[in-house]
């Protein structure tokens, strides 16, 4: 763009001076110039000043603007905040992030409310409970629990004493009773000794369940990894623990957690009688509330929680925008079909926002993209890499009974469905083996732990071929794992993807 003061006519340029303007983007340009039209009758010279414009292509001026209206103060708190929110998924952060701003499943917040039903009556009532909080790893068992106890110690302050127990550092039961010997002691402020013997931290819990008894106060004992307890010889622990509560000179509440569904049928009769038989189950969210909890958790407040109305509305929107692209919600159908769990969501939306360019100051697809690269489950893609052929084709008929519903099935049931696909397919011949060379393929699978027997309890000397067995890979993982593989048949590519996937959908 020029903008010229002055008239330029038929004139031969002598001499060009430029001169900036500091902070403007203009430069004058000043020169003295010849008139040179001949039908003139008298030459002159003229001083000329023009001043140009840079001209910025349309992308730039857009990035420019963009840039100066996102507040990077504005970006940090937003990015700051959904951390928060998502670290606080984590049963691990959970007592230093606390577990109020983590956003719950429809199911977790049903079971939030028993829970707190549950505990109320122990403390309000004085009526001794106990339950269960099963469900598999990354549901919300700790953290439905974390967020009870918190409103409880808020309604009943001073009146509740939590003791804490892990099966996995407190498996011993000696190391257990010293455990929460020292746990009321420190509670009550009194002195820990730590020579007594088993008998005498048994006597000290007792006594301390009386004196909490007559003080009004609740004992609520948290047994996490609950079935490693369970599967000690005499269950000394669980057994003198729900005894006490049988009592009226005790008022306390056992909890347990743990990631077997079946982790009560594990209790000796005696110790199951005193159990009071309360299941709260946590199971995984199916696809579509995991998007209603991804797009919750990247959503921003409203004032005062995020005092920045203009910006939260800005970058609601364009969290809104990205969530409803094709290649999002694949990537996510996808990354949930390895896990359902919701703290495995979180940590794909946690890498997507630490990708995040702070000068954008809203995630996008690319960064979504990145961030589940990093998921790839290296170590059994690697073991699908360099397993033959056959042993390619033994899997996929095991992915076929599963998705005919085959809740069991063994050796001769595969082979069975192998075999059925050769039948159909003769031309390939020299993909067809004999029962014994398939048996030892099945075998280096067991060995590899790409499938294990499903009953652990059965005896090593039954045959192979008759124990029935599970597979330990997803789906995904197989179609992952087939596409991978260097020598891996069209074909057996062509039957995984038509009749796996094919009756997968229509179901």
């Amino acid at each position: 763009m020029m903008e010229s003061r002055g008239e330029l006519m038929d004139m031969d340029v002598n001499s060009l001076s430029l001169t900036g303007r500091e902070g403007t983007g203009q430069v004058d340009v000043t020169f003295t110039a010849t008139e040179s039209n001949p039908s003139r009758e008298n030459e002159g010279q003229a001083n000329l000043a023009v001043t140009l414009v840079p001209v910025m292509s349309t992308d730039l001026v857009e990035r420019q603007q963009q840039t100066r209206a996102v507040n990077p103060c504005h970006v940090d708190a937003a990015v700051s905040l959904i951390k928060r929110r998502l670290v606080s998924g984590h049963s691990s952060a959970i007592a230093e992030e606390g577990a109020e701003s983590a956003i719950l499943t429809e199911d977790a917040k049903i079971n939030e409310r028993k829970l707190f039903d549950l505990l109320s009556q122990t403390v309000a009532n004085a009526q001794n409970n106990s339950a269960l909080l099963l469900g598999p790893r990354g549901c919300g068992k700790t953290l439905v629990l974390e967020r009870v106890l918190a409103e409880v110690q808020r309604k009943y302050p001073r009146l509740v004493s939590v003791v804490r127990l892990n099966g996995l550092l407190h498996g011993d039961e000696r190391n257990a009773l010293k455990e929460i010997a020292k746990q009321l002691c420190l509670d009550n402020e009194l002195a820990y000794s730590k020579s007594s013997s088993f008998d005498d931290n048994l006597r000290f819990l007792m006594d301390m369940l009386k004196q909490c008894m007559l003080s009004h106060r609740t004992v609520i004992f948290i047994l996490d990894e609950f079935d490693l307890f369970a599967q000690k010889s005499k269950q000394t622990l669980l057994y003198n623990l729900l005894d006490a509560m049988q009592s009226s000179e005790a008022q306390a509440a056992v909890l347990g957690l743990s990631c077997r569904v079946d982790a009560d049928q594990l209790l000796e009769k005696r110790v199951r009688s005193r159990f009071s038989q309360r299941h709260l189950l946590f199971l995984p969210p199916p696809v579509e509330e995991c998007f209603r909890i991804l797009k919750e958790v990247l959503t921003l407040p409203s004032p005062p929680a995020f005092p920045y109305t203009a910006f939260a509305s800005s970058f609601n929107s364009e969290i809104h925008n990205l969530l409803q692209q094709p290649t999002v919600q694949k990537l996510i159908t996808q990354h949930c079909s390895v896990d359902l769990s919701p703290r495995h969501l979180y940590d794909l939306a946690f890498k997507a926002i630490c990708n995040m360019d702070r000068t954008r100051g809203y995630p996008t697809v690319r960064d979504f993209q990145m961030a589940s690269g990093s998921f790839c489950l290296q170590p059994k893609l690697v073991l699908l890499r360099d397993v033959s052929v056959l042993e390619l084709y033994l899997l996929v008929a095991m992915k076929r009974l599963e998705v005919k519903e085959k809740e069991s099935y063994n050796f001769h049931m595969v082979y069975a469905e192998y075999d059925h696909l050769q039948a159909n397919h003769v031309h390939n011949s020299c993909d067809r083996y004999s029962r014994g060379v398939a048996l030892r393929a099945f075998e280096h699978l067991l060995e590899r732990e790409l499938v294990t027997p499903a009953d652990v309890r059965a005896s090593v000397c039954d045959l192979m071929e008759f124990r029935p067995i599970k597979l330990l890979i997803s789906h995904a993982e197989l179609e992952r794992g087939l596409k991978m593989h260097p020598t891996c048949p069209a074909l057996l590519q062509t039957w995984f993807s038509h009749e796996t996937v094919g009756h997968t959908r229509e179901t």
